[in-house]
């Protein structure tokens, strides 16, 4: 893998020609000067960010405008527009689909969401071992299974075709493996997906066991679309790093759903419900946001840390819940307004919005979900995009392996 900096990304020379970042002699951190950011033996910024690691055919997210898409399409007209089998297709082949092609693809897809029986008998068991770890847990776990039980050969070994079946078989199950954890975890039995529908509304009918109606359908269905892919965000590049070792695809998702359960990362959208919990009422609004911003504490479902304007999928996401209506979409947009203004008020200069997660919450509560689904569901849309990351990832034979700079005492030293 390619690490530059986006000055240097400029020259395609460089990417073609395989430029590595190569392990520098340890130094004393009085040592001359380092080479410049994505030099060999250059430092990366902090969490690298605003580096540049690679090309992708498989879309961007641009900050400052406030715009992401997937391949060459917006990723939020496509949310609006297209259905998720339909997003789907275009990143695993490049195309969206016409009404002959996208019915291929639903017929092949449809049979992948059944669980394996060998899968099925073991799921009760990961629920009772794993019970304060929530579905996501029992998820990462369950996937890990799926890989052994398909006998998926590592991606270095396997050819394309096999590749592909792998991921398609992973996005088709996650879904009902999440849904199946969720209903044994409330001592409910799980419910079998049905073939007769899509790819959203089969996820609702297996966590609701009721036939969801066609609001929450279209409802989920654009978040979902909303959040299957978004640049080389934490847990994608978790997948790519571990696709570039050569394991195999169930390895990378395992690896990838890790990255995703931490709090900073998928675990936000019922945090930021607890946000609104926490305030409660239209009149604490003002105390609560005032004592928090001053105190410096996070305020979830604000902020993004590639986004300078209003996050694209939470503008969607609140014109989504305006279609419900309700108390609690008043109240979440009075205490977005009321967070924005105050933020303006008490530190000047400093932009700060909704991200995904703060009507990505509402959405989901509005549509049924338990709380403790609000991450296992944004891991069902992701999954759609770390196997398509992963795919494009086994097509280079480069591992990824960055330095780093030690700044302990000099070495070497006499072991005492």
């Amino acid at each position: 893998m390619v690490i530059t900096t986006r000055a240097a990304a400029r020259d395609p020379r460089d990417d073609a020609a395989g430029t590595h970042t190569s392990a520098a002699p340890a130094r004393a951190p009085q040592a001359a000067t380092a080479p410049a950011p994505g030099a060999p033996g250059g430092e990366a910024p902090p969490g690298l960010k605003g580096l540049v690691v690679t090309r992708t055919e498989l879309g961007d997210v641009h900050g400052r405008e406030g715009f992401y898409h997937y391949r060459q399409y917006s990723a939020i007209e496509l949310a609006e527009r297209r259905s998720l089998e339909d997003v789907w297709h275009l990143l695993l082949f490049g195309e969206l689909p016409d009404e002959e092609a996208r019915t291929a693809f639903v017929a092949r897809v449809a049979p992948l969401r059944h669980l394996p029986p060998e899968i099925a008998e073991v799921l009760p068991t990961l629920v009772r071992s794993g019970r304060h770890g929530g579905p996501l847990d029992g998820l990462r776990t369950a996937l890990s299974l799926v890989g052994a039980a398909r006998g998926m050969q590592s991606l270095y070994d396997a050819d394309p075709a096999s590749r592909l079946e792998d991921a398609l078989v992973v996005g088709a199950v996650t879904p009902t493996l999440a849904a199946a954890l969720h209903r044994l975890g409330l001592g409910l039995a799980p419910v079998s997906p049905r073939d007769d529908l899509s790819f959203a509304a089969n996820y609702l009918w297996m966590l609701l066991g009721a036939e969801p109606t066609a609001g929450q359908v279209r409802a989920i269905e654009r978040y979902l679309i909303a959040t299957i892919d978004h640049g080389f965000n934490a847990s994608t590049f978790t997948a790519r790093v571990i696709a570039s070792t050569g394991a195999d695809l169930a390895a990378c998702v395992v690896g990838a759903i890790g990255a995703l359960s931490g709090p900073l990362h998928g675990g936000a959208p019922s945090r930021a419900l607890d946000t609104l919990d926490a305030i409660g009422s239209p009149e604490r609004i003002d105390p609560w946001i005032r004592e928090h911003v001053l105190a410096g504490d996070r305020i979830m479902g604000f902020g993004h840390a590639v986004y300078r304007t209003e996050d694209p999928r939470s503008r969607m996401l609140r014109g989504v819940a305006e279609e419900f209506g309700g108390d609690l979409v008043a109240f979440a947009m009075r205490v977005e307004r009321r967070v924005v203004e105050l933020l303006a008020e008490l530190k000047p200069g400093r932009e700060l919005h909704t991200n995904v997660e703060f009507y990505a919450g509402v959405v989901m509560e509005l549509c049924g979900l338990s709380r403790e689904m609000f991450t296992p569901t944004f891991a069902v849309a992701r999954t759609i995009g770390w196997t398509a990351n992963i795919l494009e990832q086994a097509t280079d034979p480069r591992i990824i392996r960055p330095s780093a700079r030690y700044v302990g005492p000099p070495a070497p030293q006499p072991v005492p």
